[in-house]
């Protein structure tokens, strides 16, 4: 396919970039990350990084790391980066022509064209604003098309089917809830309402809040000013957020922040889900608010409403679809991963635009619903073999869910934890597919807290494990082709069967085409030069800080910054990424007093 078109979702918090190959819509994916973290920045030394490089120097250099540029688009803002000032749409385009070059990387070609898309309730300078940041990055825009179109063409709705589709967007900056009519396979925004400054940015601040609160409280002392500190809570703050979508509780660590009296002060705090959906109600309030207006703007009830599509990484957050359905009554769609339906989308719409007629996504999901016997009280009676679900059918993977229990019994010193498979609200009705038994719980009243958590990954293992959450013993068990209802000697027989069906030829080795043969080798020399630049600065930061460290750092500073070079020798670039994550996480939690 000699004229590629490129469907790119332009995000507040991630981008990504999507394109039609190997007979579907697939996000390009760089050193097995399909999401490119919205950043842009300068090293030390005044070389570019965008993306994950630049969002891994915000904490050590944020006066040369911006993040969040969505937000500015369409103002006459500027925007510092080190030395210089940039306009919104030249920090954005940036980001773009990363993804253009990541593209072009995976496929072998030239990308010249792209359709890019933005919130709904988007004003006219804020598209246009889009549409010159793309051709500033090299594309040729042939269309701007709101996110939540996007959606809906990511999620292959039926379009032959008149239906009312609300599509509830909350991203990393950026809110606006849709309602959209499909009639006579026409697709057309009915109404929408948002807002510009409404995301995940926004609960990373609260907790932030909250984190330097408890801090000044516990030590004392206030960091509120040093930006160092802030920038390490905030990046702490973030990954807490993410803990807390599919975990109860979460801790934050964060070691050395300041000093008092020649001591190290310390922040240990445990922050739980239900502490954290207090502080935010707030916004998400608002955003209820906004499918009112929404749906009053296009004379509609919500008992009209045929379907719910979840867009953006927030609407994972378990809050939001207990409030959507407690407003609608409508189980919402999460199917497909929600930080990657818009750029599927604009990917879908690209293909069309290429003349594919066939659209087809790549995506995985479990098919079944993952979970535990319980025992429930019901109109204060207790009842045994109750399914209590932990991963649901139709989660995207890979996924990890974690839900709290409670021992029901005084003095209660084991637990035993039955896994099945399948849909029905009463445990045995269902596929039992693993058990095991944790012994040796703390001689307690009914109600000690068990933590059960499953993980799912792509090859179909579940691993399960069970842990009393006050003193960490625990107990799991690995459960392979969790998928499958068969096991291994039906699945051998089914084979057979089929094989005897059909004549199977014998293996051939098939010369076949890779899109990753042919890179684009200035791309791949520009993405070597960028990292060994950023890879010495860090030795350079590291090597000043070792006279402050303890003996056991400082070891493993020099230790790292010794590998680091001997890889820069070697352009061995794996070696370079992974030694100076090392490194990087070690220097978070040292102070920098030059």
């Amino acid at each position: 396919m000699s004229d590629l078109i490129a469907g790119i979702d332009l995000g507040t918090t991630n981008s990504e970039i999507a394109v039609y190959r190997d007979g579907g819509i697939q996000v390009v994916e760089k050193e097995g990350e399909m999401i490119m973290p919205s950043y842009t920045g300068l090293s030390p030394q005044g070389e570019l990084l965008v993306g994950t490089p630049a969002k891994n120097q915000y904490v050590l250099y944020p006066e040369l790391t911006v993040k969040s540029i969505k937000r500015k688009m369409g103002t006459s803002e500027r925007v510092k980066l080190g030395e210089k000032d940039f306009a919104p749409q030249e920090i954005s385009a940036m980001i773009l022509r990363a993804l253009k070059e990541r593209a072009e990387y995976a496929v072998g070609e030239k990308i010249g064209k792209a359709i890019i898309t933005v919130p709904a309730h988007f004003s006219d300078p804020q598209r246009q604003a889009t549409r010159e940041a793309g051709e500033i990055a090299g594309f040729q825009v042939l269309r701007i098309i709101n996110e939540p179109t996007a959606a809906s063409l990511a999620y292959d709705l039926d379009h032959e089917m008149d239906q009312t589709i609300l599509v509830y967007d909350l991203g990393g900056g950026t809110f606006d809830v849709s309602l959209i009519q499909i009639q006579k396979g026409v697709i057309e925004v009915l109404a929408s309402h948002g807002d510009n400054n409404l995301g995940g940015d926004d609960f990373d601040q609260k907790i932030l809040h909250w984190l330097l609160e408890r801090f000044r409280n516990e030590t004392g002392v206030d960091i509120s000013e040093d930006r160092r500190c802030v920038n390490r809570l905030l990046h702490a703050a973030e990954e807490a957020k993410k803990r807390l979508s599919f975990e109860p509780f979460t801790f934050i660590r964060e070691d050395h922040l300041a000093e008092k009296d020649g001591l190290a002060l310390h922040l240990n705090v445990e922050l739980s889900r239900g502490d954290f959906e207090k502080m935010i109600f707030e916004y998400l309030d608002k955003t209820l608010d906004s499918i009112h207006q929404a749906l009053n703007d296009a004379g509609k009830a919500p008992d009209e409403i045929s379907q719910i599509l979840l867009v953006g990484g927030s609407t994972r957050i378990p809050a939001v679809m207990e409030l959507i359905i407690n407003l609608t009554g409508v189980i919402p769609r999460q199917d497909i991963h929600p930080d990657l339906c818009v750029a599927l989308g604009a990917g879908v719409l690209a293909s069309r635009e290429m003349g594919v007629k066939e659209d087809k996504i790549l995506v995985d999901v479990t098919p079944f619903t993952f979970g535990i016997e319980t025992l429930e009280f019901i109109d204060g009676y207790p009842v045994s073999d109750r399914f209590s679900p932990v991963i649901y059918r139709n989660t995207p993977l890979p996924a990890s869910r974690t839900q709290l229990y409670s021992t029901v019994d005084d003095g209660q010193d084991a637990v035993a934890i039955k896994i099945y498979q399948g849909e029905d609200d009463v445990a045995s009705n269902n596929l039992l597919i693993g058990d095991f038994l944790v012994q040796g719980l703390r001689n307690v009243p009914a109600g000690n807290q068990i933590l059960v958590r499953m993980d799912l990954d792509l090859d179909g293992i579940l691993h399960v494990s069970a842990t009393e959450k006050q003193t960490g013993l625990s107990k799991k068990i690995t459960i392979r082709d969790s998928f499958t209802q068969m096991d291994k000697e039906q699945r051998s027989l089914a084979r057979h069967r089929l094989d005897s069906m059909f004549q199977s030829p014998e293996k051939e080795q098939e010369e076949t085409f890779s899109y990753h043969a042919m890179p684009d080798e200035s791309s791949a020399d520009s993405s070597l030069r960028t990292r060994i630049i950023s890879a010495r600065a860090l030795v350079e930061k590291s090597q000043r800080l070792v006279p402050s460290m303890n003996s056991e750092d400082r070891s493993e500073a020099e230790t790292l910054n010794h590998e680091i070079l001997e890889a820069i020798e070697e352009q061995d670039m794996e070696t370079i990424r992974e030694k100076v994550e090392t490194l990087a996480d070690l220097l978070f939690y040292v102070d920098d007093n030059q």
